[in-house]
């Protein structure tokens, strides 16, 4: 008797199945195999100050943090992220119950996520949304449900009409992300009282990425959790990475409401437990520097939005002028393009150079099909390299 074999099973659970290698890490493989300008992954060619540097070393040679640090994360750490949210936005945190250590902002993102949504639940993202987002909501069970920022007299915008329609009896939750990555979208205070009303008159939570806040160069960054009814109901996300340009140590945290915290501790210390120790120490330091430190840095990184962003010009790219974080989204129509991924794909073999297609953060990818996202991160002189070398597409 002939028995058929069973048809062998995916390796990939389904929740998982649509997401592969990330883009990110293509591209920069492709950079390196090319040697060209990676303009594509959103990280700093310089390390960040010499002093925060020799905090972290001198943390590991005093042994601090060289074993398990607290599950929370070390306690002058947590003081110093509730006197930096007290200090700035006056939003009280007491460090020991609202104030949780991560392994950088996408496993707060996980954590939370992992913790909040049950399965079946919606969750309303703003799309485009990092890639992060759009996984995590499968790891949980949700679904995700996007609110598309759309591009408008050279920027993107936000539809508040649309927001509230997208929200039904099975959302949970709303993901907001200000400043926005990929966009470089600073949600405007009314915009942002908008949502809290929203979230307050549906109870719904609100998750928000905040770990460009301080890469604002037009406008001002409000966190959502400062408006009313919303201290009890918004998980806030920060990171260490983007602001002190140490992206390789990995430290983020959430603020929120003791029972917001202890939720997401309750995910994230079976994700990583802990991490980071002796640089939790160094964060601690750096969340102190003075504000002249904070300034220079967005004034460094504005001088070179506007560098990178007039060259893309001159290369015959339509350009959206970002209001923060570290990129610029153009359009390839200009240049008779309208396939992102083919043009990226092109790209190093072309001029030399590496971007990011803005498809991959859409769930309907041919919104995003003709956008392709550049980072501005990078020492001056390669960015004028970079600029001068794109310069041949517009004669090309």
């Amino acid at each position: 008797m002939n028995v058929r074999a069973p048809e062998p099973r995916p390796l990939l659970n389904r929740r998982l199945a649509e997401f592969g290698t990330t883009i990110f890490a293509e591209m920069s493989a492709l950079a390196l195999r090319t040697g060209s300008i990676n303009l594509g992954q959103g990280f700093p060619d310089t390390d960040g100050p010499d002093e925060i540097r020799e905090a972290a070393v001198r943390a590991l040679r005093d042994g601090r943090g060289n074993q398990y640090p607290p599950g929370p994360g070390v306690p002058e750490l947590r003081t110093a992220i509730a006197d930096h949210q007290r200090t700035r936005y006056g939003l009280v945190h007491d460090p020991d119950t609202e104030v949780l250590v991560t392994a950088g902002a996408t496993e707060a993102i996980a954590a939370s996520l992992l913790a909040l949504v049950e399965p079946g639940d919606e969750v309303v993202a703003l799309e485009p949304y990092y890639d992060s987002y759009a996984a995590c909501i499968a790891m949980a069970g949700g679904r995700r449900v996007p609110v598309t920022l759309r591009p408008r007299d050279g920027a993107y915008h936000l539809d508040l009409d649309e927001l509230r329609d997208a929200v039904t009896d099975r959302t949970r939750l709303i993901l907001l992300n200000t400043p926005h990555n990929p966009t470089g979208t600073v949600l405007s205070r009314e915009e942002l009282a908008a949502i809290a009303r929203l979230a307050v008159e549906r109870d719904l939570l609100v998750v928000t990425d905040e770990v460009y806040e301080h890469l604002v160069f037009d406008g001002e960054h409000t966190p959502i959790a400062t408006f009313p009814g919303m201290r009890e109901r918004t998980v806030t996300i920060g990171s260490a990475g983007k602001t002190f340009s140490f992206t390789g140590w990995k430290v983020g945290w959430v603020t929120a409401a003791p029972e917001l915290v202890a939720a997401v501790r309750s995910a994230k210390q079976f994700l990583t437990y802990v991490s980071a120790g002796p640089f939790q120490y160094a964060v601690a330091e750096a969340l102190r520097l003075p504000q002249t430190y904070f300034d220079g840095l967005r004034d460094d990184l504005r001088a070179k939005r506007d560098l990178l962003s007039a060259g893309l010009a001159d290369a015959g790219f339509a350009v959206y002028r970002p209001s923060g974080t570290y990129f610029v989204t153009t359009d390839i129509r200009p240049l008779g393009e309208d396939d992102g991924f083919a043009f990226c794909r092109a790209l190093p073999e072309r001029c030399g150079v590496v971007a990011i297609p803005n498809a991959v953060f859409y769930d309907h990818r041919d919104q995003g099909a003709p956008f392709v996202r550049f980072a501005f991160c990078k020492r001056e002189n390669v960015l004028q390299e970079a600029v001068t070398r794109l310069k041949g597409l517009a004669s090309g």
